[in-house]
């Protein structure tokens, strides 16, 4: 169990059943009566946030949650495939349980699957990714300065602003945290 005052950022809690990551947290000390912390916590399961204060009494019941790295393999109809590195085992995950994240497995990607009792609850892909541009508009010639930006669709079909001068058939690192174009990347045969 967890005291009120080990709460920090992104300790993950149970609450009700459910697990809770906590975003954000202040400990107050008024000058009148008992300590407490205010915090913020993001619903594992839902992503919702709520607001929360425990008092100095109070424990928190850590959530049972374990990180296996497991390597994307393929599409399957609705279903995206996954293979834990140690055992071998495959397991099945929705789009609906991926959410965003959908946008960035490229065939054979190591991530991490989080667990919550047992049971895929989401996926971190790696920080960086490198991926193809299937469409964009051409580049002009001089269009390399001034930070103009334009969309490009990437080969998992996710929709990324890049520099003028890309074109199609290049390769990208992209950011995963922010889903933004890092660099372009020259892939030696």
């Amino acid at each position: 169990m967890y005291d009120f005052s080990q709460i920090k950022k992104n300790l993950k809690v149970k609450l009700d059943g459910v697990p809770f990551n906590v975003v954000d947290f202040q400990f107050v000390k008024p000058g009148k009566g008992n300590a407490f912390t205010r915090t913020k916590l993001r619903n594992m399961l839902t992503g919702a946030v709520i607001e929360r204060t425990f008092k100095q009494h109070e424990k928190l019941e850590p959530a049972d949650m374990d990180d296996r790295q497991m390597q994307f393999l393929y599409k399957e109809g609705d279903s995206y495939v996954f293979m834990d590195t140690s055992s071998y085992d495959q397991l099945h995950l929705s789009a609906e349980q991926l959410g965003e994240n959908t946008g960035y497995l490229i065939d054979n990607t190591n991530v991490d699957v989080l667990f919550f009792n047992g049971q895929p609850i989401g996926v971190t892909p790696p920080t960086f990714v490198l991926m193809k541009v299937i469409r964009t508009e051409p580049g002009f010639k001089g269009d390399t300065s001034g930070g103009a930006m334009k969309p490009a669709t990437m080969e998992t079909g996710l929709a990324v602003n890049v520099p003028l001068f890309i074109n199609e058939g290049e390769t990208l690192k992209i950011d995963t945290r922010t889903g933004e174009y890092a660099e372009r990347v020259n892939i030696k045969k």
